[in-house]
């Protein structure tokens, strides 16, 4: 087949967060797709260009239809924020191929890399993701709550820093409280630092740093990214009332 697929991120919000990959695979894209506001974000196509927006909730839908348009000789991309391969489009792509038509799997697809909002939001407060960490999506839309449940106490036993995705929206608001219970009565102490970073590299941008302790869940909506700190996290004072520097150390001394 002579179409292609790239699978790109745009970055968590800040235009200077695209790479010029994925800037060059848009410029040459003869239909790109993706979640609206997403779409909105790239300005107007250029001559010759098809945009295709739907809604957030249709990725198996986005990624047949691009994976058609590939298969009719297109030069097809697919838009993801932040990173396309961290709970966004390029799983939601070969997802689609492997339940598809077998003749999807000949097509020239490939997952470019972009700047996950974690990344962005530790950059924000200094290195809290300087040691082991993981991520979790609290969304139950794709598995149940349970699950989620199990992997925050596995984090904590493990004493990984999370990174924790999807924490708040309009159906499910009480979600990030939930967690935020469960991590304490798991273990984590009431003193573990805790950043809510919104719309990180956009104008509304908010960072809030607080400790587990007296986090307030209502404070994070469906653009937050949560930093919880492991036992080894520390937050380093800064002069003239400027908010402090969040690390995690590199080293851990054998006990």
């Amino acid at each position: 087949m002579s179409g292609s697929l790239a699978v790109v991120g745009l970055g968590p919000g800040d235009p200077d967060w695209i790479t010029p990959e994925t800037t060059a695979i848009l410029a040459a894209a003869e239909e790109v797709l993706g979640y609206g506001p997403y779409l909105a974000r790239l300005g107007p196509p250029r001559e010759g260009q098809r945009r295709h927006a739907s809604d957030n909730r249709e990725e198996i839908a986005r990624a047949r239809h691009a994976l058609d348009l590939a298969a009719t000789g297109r030069r097809v991309a697919v838009v993801s924020g932040g990173d396309p391969g961290v709970f966004a489009m390029a799983s939601a792509v070969f997802e689609a191929m492997e339940d598809g038509d077998p003749a999807w799997r000949a097509l020239d697809v490939t997952v470019h890399p972009g700047v996950t909002a974690v990344l962005a939001a530790a950059a924000r407060v200094g290195a809290p993701l300087g040691h082991d960490f993981c991520v979790v999506s609290l969304s139950e839309n794709l598995k149940p709550w349970d699950l989620v449940l199990r992997r925050l106490d596995a984090a904590v036993a493990g004493d990984f820093v999370l990174a924790l995705y999807n924490v708040a929206s309009r159906a499910r608001p009480w979600q990030l409280g939930a967690a935020f219970d469960r991590l304490r009565q798991s273990g984590r102490t009431g003193g573990t630092p805790v950043v809510l970073a919104a719309a990180v590299g956009r104008a509304d941008e908010r960072i809030v740093r607080a400790t587990l302790a007296d986090v307030d869940p209502a404070m994070a909506d469906m653009r937050t990214l949560v930093l919880v700190g492991s036992s080894r996290t520390r937050c380093l004072a800064r002069p003239d009332g400027r908010p402090p520097f969040v690390y995690t150390p590199r080293r851990v001394d054998p006990e």
